[in-house]
């Protein structure tokens, strides 16, 4: 089904212009009858115009507004889907699994470690030469966020909607991230595929080293970033105005803080032939990796169908010209009934 959308939508407020063409062309026809009350009886004097129409005065009006409506509609570049293509490119898979918990929001790392992350893998995006890319969202559970796909654009916009308040259930599931990371991959290969794991490590779920071993048998190497300080810092909490409403606190009442665990992820690393990095300020982790993901065999990668938008702008132009030459070419005087 063809979906109509407009590149320059912002002409569109041009149409509040339709208002103000019809008053303004009441306006001038009530002003006419006026003067003509001023010389004579209305009647009397519409007589004495032989050839004169009402109708066709109210015909060009008509028409000259619709000329204007599709002539602003055009400004605005209507865009119809009509042309489905298929991306194919050379290239490895790469799934990118970010912790988005609660410990995310901690601002060892500015703004916070969750920002930092996504503003890395949005970096990764931007340099990506024909590789698929992935994303996994993972707390006390872990989901797709984005299939592996070619459209660089559409991965960003899922990468956009990636916060901590994605997944309601608490936690840090590492092993169920992995597992759900090897899915998304393609069974049947063992080798092109990169698994890049984003996290601070702290309070980790499941049998981790067991997942990465499993990972490690269907050839995914995999990366690990961490993220935050090896030190204790407290976890912000916002009110749904998104103020800060002071740091999470235990049922105690005292303050929780979260801090690094890099063992693990160093472990996972291991397993997998991967390395482990700690993220810097300098934001150089996912470069180096990129560079390590260049240097393997790369393989021929397709992605999904997707609609390509195209101009249609021309057709509401012609029509709008159209428009324009019939309410020229429409007199407003009977030319025969003048003669007569």
């Amino acid at each position: 089904m063809d979906v109509l959308k407009f590149q320059y939508p912002v002409f569109l407020h041009g149409l509040w212009g339709v208002v103000l063409l019809i008053l303004f062309f009441v306006w001038v026809s009530r002003n006419k009858e006026k003067l003509l009350r001023q010389f004579g009886h209305l009647e009397m004097m519409r007589k004495m115009m032989p050839g004169y129409s009402k109708t066709r005065v109210a015909w060009k009006s008509a028409l000259f507004i619709m000329g204007y409506i599709f002539l602003i509609t055009a400004l605005a570049d209507p865009q119809m889907g009509t042309k489905l293509e298929e991306v194919k490119r050379e290239g490895v898979d790469i799934v990118t699994a970010l912790d988005v918990s609660l410990s995310m929001q901690a601002e060892d790392i500015a703004p916070n470690r969750l920002e930092k992350a996504k503003h890395e893998i949005s970096k990764l995006i931007d340099i990506l030469q024909g590789d698929r890319i992935g994303m996994v969202a993972f707390a006390g559970m872990a989901h797709v966020q984005c299939p592996l796909t070619l459209d660089y654009s559409a991965a960003k916009l899922f990468l956009r909607m990636m916060d901590t308040d994605l997944i309601p259930q608490p936690g840090t599931a590492l092993a169920d991230a992995i597992k759900k990371s090897i899915k998304m991959f393609n069974q049947k290969e063992r080798k092109h595929k990169v698994l890049i794991l984003i996290t601070d490590g702290e309070s980790h779920e499941g049998d981790v080293e067991k997942a990465a071993e499993e990972a490690a048998k269907e050839g995914i190497v995999i990366y690990t970033i961490g993220l935050g300080s090896a030190r204790g810092v407290p976890i912000p909490v916002y009110d749904n105005s998104g103020k800060r409403a002071g740091f999470k606190k235990d049922r105690d009442g005292n303050v929780v803080t979260t801090k690094l665990d890099a063992s693990i992820l160093q472990k996972i690393a291991f397993l997998t032939n991967g390395k482990y990095y700690i993220s810097s300020g300098g934001e150089t982790e996912l470069t180096e990796i990129y560079k390590e993901v260049n240097k393997m065999d790369k393989k021929n990668l397709t992605s999904k169908q997707f609609t390509q938008y195209e101009d249609r702008y021309q057709v509401f132009a012609v029509i709008a010209l159209l428009f324009f030459i019939l309410e020229m070419l429409i007199p407003v005087r009977n030319k025969k009934l003048e003669v007569l």
